[in-house]
């Protein structure tokens, strides 16, 4: 009998600390880095071999030591900039200028401007599309992908999307998937001719933004207003539909952990969401991070993310409707264990 008590009651606290363990939450705000400039933001993106974090803000990127927040330098006159993309076999890197309508290209390992190129109206999220080896720019105003040659920084190809392009992720294997803020739905483009094949319906999930990929298990993650809408990248076919956070403007997928994340800047939190299988989902946790923290970029080496984000007035807003930026507050935010 006192054997059996002192199982069950090794039992009981093995379940005790296995329930504690699963409601602390796993990550948290480990770091911020302070950058003392005016403006606003959208993207960021760490280096692909460096240590470098490139950092969108107003008509610069802020370039900062990914562990140490310290600044490397800075990429001047990118007005209205985006997002920033490179080319590793070219060394080059690639900024979306949104008011100037162009791309600026630069040296990755000397931040050097090395050439201007016209796109697009309102070029928005900016990658490199690894099957057909170019940089794809997701213009907003003239609902067009602009297509570009890295090694000799001209464009090569115009796709129309038929709906504002926010964002895109590629299968590495011919296709390209684009969210359309506007329609409410994804766009699947053919690479090797550039051409529209598919237009499938997130309904009803409204305003589409953040975007992601696991190509092992074919699965598009498209962050919408309050949902995360799980589609199968064969056909189409939603998978699941999941309740996230306010104000979705970027989702990250882990391949290492299978976690999705939803940078949620209305409410100021991360969803932390894993992916079981390829049809099973849970959520993990929602971690407190900022309001304004919108916008993600995960950091495939350490794992670390990072929110860029700002303090903000408490009635004043800014020319966006958003509330207006205090001065001087622009931050990134590095989530960790």
């Amino acid at each position: 009998m006192k054997k059996q008590f002192v199982c069950l009651s090794s039992l009981l606290l093995f379940f005790f600390s296995m329930a504690k363990s699963q409601s602390i939450p796993s990550l948290k705000i480990i770091s911020t880095f302070h950058i003392q400039s005016a403006g606003g933001w959208d993207y960021l993106t760490p280096g692909p071999v460096n240590n470098w974090l490139y950092v969108s803000h107003g008509t610069q990127v802020n370039i900062l030591n990914k562990n140490t927040g310290d600044s490397i330098g800075v990429i001047e006159n990118t007005t209205g900039v985006h997002g920033i993309a490179f080319s590793v076999a070219d060394k080059k890197g690639f900024t979306s200028n949104g008011r100037l309508n162009s791309v600026t290209v630069f040296g990755m390992n000397t931040n050097k401007v090395l050439a201007q190129i016209t796109t697009g109206q309102n070029p928005d999220a900016i990658m490199y599309e690894p099957f057909s080896k170019k940089i794809i720019t997701c213009n907003g105003r003239s609902n067009n992908l602009t297509v570009i040659d890295p090694v000799q920084n001209k464009v090569t190809d115009s796709v129309s999307v038929g709906g504002k392009p926010e964002t895109a992720v590629s299968d590495g294997m011919g296709k390209l998937y684009v969210n359309i803020e506007d329609k409410n739905e994804i766009v699947v483009v053919d690479t090797k001719a550039f051409k529209v094949i598919n237009h499938w319906s997130l309904t009803p999930a409204q305003e589409p933004t953040g975007l992601a990929i696991d190509k092992a298990t074919h699965r598009l993650f498209a962050g919408c207003d309050k949902l995360l809408i799980i589609m199968d990248a064969t056909n189409g076919r939603i998978i699941d539909k999941i309740n996230i956070g306010e104000g979705c403007d970027g989702v990250a997928f882990d391949e290492l952990s299978k976690n999705i994340y939803t940078a949620n800047g209305a409410d100021g939190t991360l969803t932390v969401i894993n992916e079981r299988t390829a049809d099973k989902f849970v959520v993990l946790e929602n971690i407190v991070t900022k309001k304004g923290a919108r916008t993600i970029a995960l950091d495939n080496q350490t794992h670390r993310i990072y929110l860029p984000t700002a303090e903000f007035e408490d009635k004043k807003l800014g020319q966006n409707g958003r509330p207006a930026m205090k001065p001087g507050t622009f931050q990134v935010l590095v989530i960790g264990k």
